[in-house]
């Protein structure tokens, strides 16, 4: 972390997880213990629990965000979330490109790009996700397709608006499997993204730019991640319903 250049942000990402009750409860129990946090504390919900997390977090420090949006604002799309719907309701936060939905429901890079747009004209704050599958990583591309995910997204994305990015890299083989990219694997990653922008953009937006680790960050290794100096938080998925495992992972984030 390097909190002189760039604010430090730990986001939740609960997935398909929690009832609206569930939600509040999961809130309320969170919100005493990360009331000290010396970074930004998020929880990404599911569209069904976000009136009821908001209600929970209000007179709090947690943010509340949504999981996805849809690129268009309104139409005949079955099931979807345009990011209108979500300002509406008073979001200001979502993540685009999550690796679940890159792999069970069709994203493409070109869609994560049409999302992102959509996301930044509404206003939303963007926690953009890229990342590398294992048979990529040991094919040796890991570089090369982190800063190919990371420059279609950003298609058309000015210096200004990158201001309202967060960048999430996230190791696929690392979510929900139990692995971890080592400390040291996640900043080359990291570092890289930064590169990148850096090269799209300018320097200072690369030393401005927010890039969490997202692959499977839990208490026992945060600290030790977020000690690197381009790993800016976490984009955290099962210890983000553990309050206390939670708590650690700010708690870290605060004191790095």
């Amino acid at each position: 972390m390097n909190k002189a250049l760039r604010k430090v942000v730990i986001a939740g990402n609960w997935k398909m997880n929690k009832t609206p009750a569930e939600a509040k409860e999961l809130i309320a129990a969170i919100a005493p213990l990360v009331k000290d946090a010396d970074c930004e504390v998020v929880a990404c919900t599911p569209f069904v629990d976000l009136t009821s997390a908001q209600e929970a977090a209000a007179g709090t420090n947690i943010q509340i965000g949504a999981e996805n949006c849809h690129w268009e604002v309104s139409g005949a799309y079955t099931g979807e979330i345009s990011a209108q719907m979500l300002t509406s309701m008073g979001v200001n936060i979502v993540i685009i490109g999550h690796s679940e939905r890159r792999q069970y429901f069709g994203e493409t890079d070109v869609t994560v790009q049409k999302r992102v747009r959509a996301a930044l004209d509404a206003g939303l704050t963007v926690i953009l996700c890229v990342g590398e599958t294992l048979e990529q990583r040991e094919q040796g591309i890991t570089s090369e397709l982190v800063a190919m995910q990371t420059k279609i997204a950003l298609g058309g994305v000015t210096e200004e608006e990158l201001k309202r990015i967060i960048i999430a890299y996230e190791p696929v083989w690392a979510i929900g499997t139990g692995k971890t990219a080592t400390a040291e694997q996640a900043n080359e990653v990291c570092h890289t993204i930064r590169e990148c922008i850096a090269s799209v953009y300018s320097q200072a937006a690369a030393d401005g730019i927010t890039i969490q680790y997202g692959g499977s960050m839990n208490a026992g290794n945060a600290a030790e991640l977020l000690a690197q100096p381009d790993v800016d938080g976490g984009l955290i998925g099962g210890a983000s319903l553990k309050p206390n495992d939670f708590a650690t992972i700010v708690k870290a984030a605060t004191e790095g």
